[in-house]
């Protein structure tokens, strides 16, 4: 492999990616802003104009935004890979620590360091999306201190999660030869696994409360769905998702004994008693197809495919130094390899993003049949206009960036799937 073919089609497909991403972005924005004063017809009766234009403003912000962080975060990588950035650190750590404290200790400061680099250089973004542009358009109730203390807290999870994994999977590349990658994967899917066990009971209660539905009719009513469609959950639970955003949403979470619905507090005050039923009956429609089970067997699938190939990368000189990193063959270089590749592979897989933006918005069309024959489908209508109006998302949206992003089918085109008698878009409640 020479270093000179790994950087023209490293720099090729990340210039490609950008250029791409800055063309449906400016697609976007052009025709938000074109259709921001005008509501479409089928919505002319329950979407106001206000809402509207809100929505598309949210959008542009947005959008604006999210261009600069797209060019600030490729010349990030740049200077992590090409500009030497990455080759830099490491230099330093290893020289610094490898001999006093050994291959281990080198290796794990490695990962901290860039961890900790990264997140600093993605605070002001962080904090300007928050405090500026959520909190403009009414979004935000987070405070500073909230802020900051979701911050160490998310810093301080990372670490006690983090870095025993790390240290396992360093272990197993130095310990188990040329076939570490399969050895890696196992523990990969082991944790993740561990870890759909515990976020709901351990982890999620460190940022937010959760109470069990305190609304007897709607703990009834939710129960004798669930029951309808074979689902058994550990509890249902509300979150306060109020005390940082104004956004609403509803979710399971968990794995096997340990699933609960959760509802997040500003779902349940916007939303009536059928519409509740309604969502959630969508959310049951993912658990009735398997999605969730799909989606997560996709993902390892990827994972193995993607440590293969890691695998074969990591021993090729050509990879590091066409990434602008020059590997001490006297010193493990495992944790620079996993680093490298994780800098180096987004640019390529961000072509396949339409089809899995594809598959997604599938799933949501299924789930929601599946929501129309469990529940009252004029109910799952009015709960998702006014969850688009809650979260200002756009009616508007270009058809070929939805095409590339959505996850989730726009508002116009879900509602008029939805099973004919419960197409009308009736006015909410």
């Amino acid at each position: 492999m020479q270093p000179s073919s790994v950087m023209l089609a490293f720099a090729a497909a990340l210039l490609a990616a950008l250029a791409v991403k800055f063309w449906l972005a400016t697609r976007q924005m052009r025709h938000v802003a074109q259709h921001r004063d005008q509501v479409p017809a089928p919505f002319a009766g329950t979407v106001t104009p206000e809402a509207h234009r809100k929505a598309a403003d949210y959008t542009l912000a947005k959008g604006r935004f999210g261009l600069l962080t797209t060019a600030f975060g490729s010349a990030v990588l740049l200077g992590w890979t090409l500009l030497g950035g990455l080759d830099a650190l490491n230099t330093l750590l290893r020289d610094a620590l490898m001999a006093d404290y050994g291959p281990m200790a080198y290796q794990l400061a490695l990962l901290a360091a860039f961890a900790l680099i990264g997140g600093l250089i993605e605070l002001p973004l962080e904090w300007y999306a928050t405090f500026r542009i959520e909190q403009r358009f009414g979004f935000n109730r987070m405070t500073p201190r909230l802020w900051l203390a979701d911050l160490l807290k998310g810093v301080l999870v990372g670490a006690v999660i983090g870095l025993p994994l790390a240290a396992l999977i360093l272990w197993i590349m130095g310990a188990t030869g040329g076939l570490w990658w399969l050895w890696a994967w196992g523990a990969w899917v082991a944790f993740n696994l561990v870890l759909l066990v515990l976020y709901p009971t351990v982890i999620a209660p460190l940022f937010n409360k959760f109470e069990p539905l305190p609304d007897e009719a709607l703990q009834v009513r939710v129960q004798a769905l669930m029951q309808r469609c074979g689902f058994a959950a550990k509890g249902l639970f509300v979150m306060d998702g109020s005390k940082r955003s104004a956004h609403a949403n509803a979710y399971f979470t968990g794995l096997g004994a340990a699933k609960r619905v959760v509802f997040f507090d500003t779902l349940l005050s916007r939303l009536s008693p059928g519409e509740v039923e309604a969502v959630l009956a969508h959310e049951l429609g993912h658990f009735k197809h398997k999605h969730v089970l799909q989606r997560m067997l996709l993902i390892f699938g990827f994972s193995l495919a993607g440590l293969a190939l890691l695998g074969w990368l990591a021993g090729q000189s050509g990879f590091y130094a066409g990434l602008g990193v020059s590997p001490n063959l006297a010193a493990p270089n495992d944790a620079l390899a996993l680093l490298l590749f994780m800098l180096a592979l987004p640019p390529f897989t961000f072509f396949i993003g339409p089809l899995m933006s594809q598959w997604s918005r599938r799933h949501e069309f299924q789930a929601d049949a599946y929501a129309c024959a469990q529940a009252d489908g004029s109910a799952l209508a009015s709960a998702l206009l006014k969850l688009h109006e809650d979260n200002a998302s756009t009616l508007t949206p270009d058809p070929l960036y939805v095409r590339f992003y959505y996850s989730h089918p726009p508002a116009s085109e879900r509602l008029a799937a939805l099973p004919q008698p419960h197409r009308p878009l009736a006015a909410t409640p």
